[in-house]
This record gives C-alpha cells, structure tokens and sequence, in this order.
C-alpha cells in the first residue's frame, strides 16, 4: 500500500470526513468504473476502483495502486464518464495566442490542470463568471502596464471568499522567479520571469505543494464549516 501521491510523491493525509466519504463513494461504484480524487499538492488525478482500495486502505490514509487500466473502450471508441469526489481543476490562461502560451499550458497540464484560454482581459472575466478556476495565470504586459491592467484589478477586488480558492500567477519579462515579495506586493501568490518559463512545469511542481501546505489547512477547515 501507498501513502504518496504517485505523481508528486507527497504524503497523502484524509480528514476523517474525506475518508468517509470516499469509502461512501468507492461502495456505490459500478463495476468497470473507477473514482478520481485529486492530489492536494500537485493537484494530479488519483484513480481508484472498489476492488484494488479497500476499506482498510481507506480508514487509515493509505492507497493501494490502482489497477491498469480497462482499454476494451479503444476497441469501439466509446467509454463512460467517471464519478468523482472532485472535479479536475481548472486553469485559465491570459496570455497572447505565442508558443510562450503553448509551454504554459502544456506545464500547467503536467501539474493535473484542465487549462482553458482567453486572449482578452473581458474574455476572461466573462468565463470567470461561469466557472470556478483553482489558478489562473496572466501575463502581466498584455494590457500594457500591470498597474493599468482591467483584468489584474478584477483580480485584486475579487473579494477573498472566493479569492482565496485562487491560486493567482502572474507572468512578466521584468518579473523575478519565485520572489516571494514581488508576488506579494502584487497580490499574486507566484510570480515568473519570461526567461524562466522553459522550467515552468519545475516551478508549478514547487509552488503548489507550497501553497497548499500554507493554505491548506485553512481552505479545509473553511470547507468543513460549509463557508465555501
């Protein structure tokens, strides 16, 4: 049995409610069909099925590798949607239509992010009103300066009960990796340099765990509490 996500490797820890409730969800599977949890560090899909993670696997933290997978549906092209406990999370991605915007959103999809573009400050703010992204990454010149920026202060005036479940990127020639300070002074939890995006995917693969071991225990005591 495992205690490790298999693609970050960082412990995986339950809340005796989450165990609960995917025990609950791993019972009412139906055959062939399989549950996806995501890792709250790296945020990549965790598969599980109800003959290879049992109840004791459950109960105490651990999982068992999942099985491989069923490819009979390659045969006749059609397969079954699964049931989840948790969506895959989504990303957005403001930045002009330039292979710099390619290697972001192949990092971004790396990390377990379904990733959706917008090549306007307005175009992203109307599918923000529809879809709850977990990150959301913009490229800070393309309205010219940040400070003028529509989108960038639609960000910062998001008020925190929903800001906060946002983990907010900004992406600069003139910005500094992983400055902490500078993302702060901004009101961005990551700030990345244009030169470095080629590392893109290392940077995503440390930031997030770092987020989530700062944010995490407040974001699941707020969901527990039902103010989510």
């Amino acid at each position: 049995m495992i205690t490790n996500c298999p693609q970050c490797r960082q412990t995986l820890r339950f809340s005796e409610a989450q165990r609960t409730k995917i025990l609950q969800a791993l019972e009412k599977l139906a055959p062939g069909k399989k549950l996806t949890i995501k890792c709250p560090h790296c945020q990549a899909a965790i598969k599980m099925d109800g003959k290879t993670n049992t109840k004791s696997s459950v109960a105490d933290g651990s999982l068992q590798p999942p099985a491989p997978p069923d490819l009979d549906w390659l045969q006749t092209g059609r397969f079954e949607g699964e049931e989840k406990v948790e969506d895959v999370p989504m990303a957005l991605v403001l930045f002009a239509d330039t292979p710099q915007r390619e290697k972001i959103v192949e990092a971004m999809k790396t990390v377990g992010y379904q990733v959706v573009m917008a090549d306007t400050a307005e175009e992203a703010m109307e599918r923000m009103r529809f879809v709850s992204f977990s990150c959301v990454a913009l490229h800070s010149e393309l309205e010219g300066n940040l400070a003028d920026s529509a989108f960038h202060q639609y960000m910062r005036k998001m008020p925190m009960e929903r800001r906060r479940y946002i983990f907010y990127i900004l992406i600069g020639s003139s910005l500094y990796s992983l400055y902490d300070l500078e993302a702060m002074s901004l009101s961005a939890n990551l700030v990345v340099g244009e030169k470095d995006l080629k590392y893109f995917d290392v940077i995503l693969r440390k930031s997030i765990p770092a987020y989530e071991e700062l944010f995490g225990p407040i974001l699941e005591e707020l969901a527990t509490s039902g103010k989510r």
